[in-house]
């Protein structure tokens, strides 16, 4: 399983160390400059032995204390809490290196910690975010973002889109993709044989008939009747501020929201700490933290709470293929 820490000058190098400390049935593998956690190690009192990853080598579970590496050079010396738009490059090679590897080494996984996208942006790099990064390296046309907190699972129909763009975005076309992605990866990494997904409508009551907005009506009703006809178990458009009720949830398997903040402030508040980004529509399993880099915390004791991360690290490997 391959660790990328993102921004250096985030929280994500000390999560990474602090995983390190602990037991995990699966192999761990950082993907980082190895002088920059060796500092943030040193900063922070952990005590770790970084070792050069063979890829040759056979996997086997991850030893508490020591943390095979592959070797990403940073630009610039990393400050805690201090960003550099010089590292963007590197938090970039982080991630392509870990694409590559997950490609070439069986039943691999990559779990990313947080980074910056404006820092990355102010770079020169367009970025708007992991999930449509790393969709362009693996050639996946549709990715699916999806948050896993507890029994709640909240897919994203658009992902970093400013609001004003949403409507324009859910076309027929890409909601009738993510819908059949969505399906496919609960089927085959979670196992369910027909999962039940609940479609949130895009206006306040489902567009109440038309009379709030054309989009519900026109779009998603018709892409749902046209799915389910074709085996698929879903229910909407659903009124979005009455479908999170615990009675409402009962038996879904997931909740496809039509942006960003319709669905994930009431997943976050539901597990938020705990919670794992699942990128669905790879060829590999991609999962990750729910939180930003947390600048502030970034090379302090106790500093941020690693949680997601275990989560991120445990979820993945029960995801990633066996045998």
């Amino acid at each position: 399983m391959f660790l990328t820490p993102g921004e250096p000058a985030g929280v994500g190098p000390d999560l990474v160390l602090r995983i390190a400390q602990q037991r995990c049935p699966a192999q761990l593998v950082a993907v980082a400059d190895p002088e920059l956690l060796a500092t943030r190690a040193r900063r922070l009192r952990l005590r770790i032995t970084l070792e050069e990853f063979d890829p040759a080598s056979a996997p086997r579970p991850h030893r508490p204390g020591r943390l095979p590496v592959v070797r990403i050079a940073m630009r610039v010396p990393a400050q805690p809490g201090r960003l550099d738009p010089a590292n963007a490059a590197y938090v970039l090679d982080t991630l392509s290196t870990a694409v590559q590897l997950c490609s070439t080494q069986r039943h691999a996984a990559m779990v990313t910690g947080p980074v910056h996208k404006g820092v990355i942006n102010e770079s020169g790099v367009p970025f708007t975010g992991h999930t449509e990064y790393l969709a362009g390296l693996a050639g996946a046309p549709t990715p699916v973002m999806m948050l896993v907190a507890g029994s709640l699972r909240v897919a994203l129909a658009t992902t970093h889109l400013p609001l004003r763009e949403v409507a324009d975005a859910i076309t027929a076309e890409r909601l009738r993709a993510v819908l059949r992605v969505l399906d496919a990866g609960l089927r085959a990494r979670l196992g369910l044989r027909r999962p039940r997904i609940l479609v949130a409508g895009l206006n306040p009551h489902a567009g109440e008939g038309g009379h709030l907005g054309r989009e519900d009506l026109e779009v998603i009703e018709p892409v749902v009747h046209e799915l389910r006809a074709d085996g698929l178990a879903l229910e909407g458009p659903l009124p979005a501020d009455t479908l999170f009720t615990r009675a409402r949830l009962k038996g879904a398997d997931a909740v496809l929201a039509m942006y960003h903040d319709q669905g994930l402030p009431v997943l976050k508040h539901s597990g938020f700490g705990e919670a794992v980004n699942v990128t669905l529509g790879l060829p590999f399993v991609r999962t990750s933290v729910d939180h930003g880099t947390a600048l502030d915390l970034a090379g302090k004791a106790p500093g941020a709470d690693p949680g997601s991360l275990r989560a991120a690290v445990s979820l993945a490997a029960r995801l990633a293929p066996r045998g």
